[in-house]
């Protein structure tokens, strides 16, 4: 079957994308790896012997870069509801985290401690309807906010992506009311046309 002209231009962008290509060389599954390296530049959230906890991980390009800057001392919890391939460091769970029974085997993972750091690059399947996607992305933000609530230490840093529009200013009322600092970072990996952007919550509160 004929490619359409829009996936013709998708693949042609890809293809000559220097974070897709950047990827390739540094053996990252993902152009996503440079959103968190950039933002981790900036802000210093990763460091060795961390436990970091990476919702949505999959193909797990984040969990790639959590792995090597929290070091054999550090471990890094994966979820995804598809299956993601093995990283050495990493520790993944396959499964719906909406879903009790994935979030308590998710749980087991940690061993009644809180983590460090919880980094969320979760997106919805895009239906193509743009409220139905807002709707979806805001509510897996809120999932990923309640669990750095319920299982982030105090002190302990909070990075999600979001797309601005309904809900959004609901969702930073609940992440200052969280976190001590709450700042926006637009990565140069972000393809500019995407409303894509990273709320990163600075130390949570007690």
């Amino acid at each position: 079957m004929a490619r359409s002209k829009t996936s013709n231009a998708w693949l042609q962008e890809h293809v000559n994308d220097q974070y897709v290509q950047m990827a390739q060389k540094d053996g990252y599954r993902a152009r996503a790896a440079y959103k968190l390296t950039e933002i981790n530049d900036k802000d210093r959230l990763i460091k060795p012997g961390m436990w970091v906890a990476d919702l949505g991980a999959a193909p797990g390009s984040w969990s790639q870069v959590a792995a090597r800057l929290v070091g054999d001392k550090g471990r890094v919890f994966a979820l995804d509801i598809l299956d993601m391939a093995f990283i050495p460091g990493v520790e993944f769970i396959q499964g719906d985290f909406r879903e009790d029974v994935v979030l308590e085997q998710y749980l087991a993972l940690l061993d009644g401690r809180q983590v460090d750091l919880v980094i969320c690059d979760i997106a919805p399947n895009i239906s193509g309807n743009a409220v139905t996607d807002q709707a979806r992305s805001m509510h897996l933000c809120e999932l990923a906010l309640q669990f750095a609530q319920d299982h982030l230490k105090p002190g302990g840093d909070f990075l999600v992506k979001v797309f601005q529009g309904y809900g959004y200013n609901e969702y930073m009322a609940e992440m200052r009311s969280t976190f001590t600092q709450v700042l926006t970072r637009k990565p140069k990996a972000s393809r500019d046309r995407s409303t894509e952007m990273y709320l990163l919550g600075k130390q949570k509160k007690a």
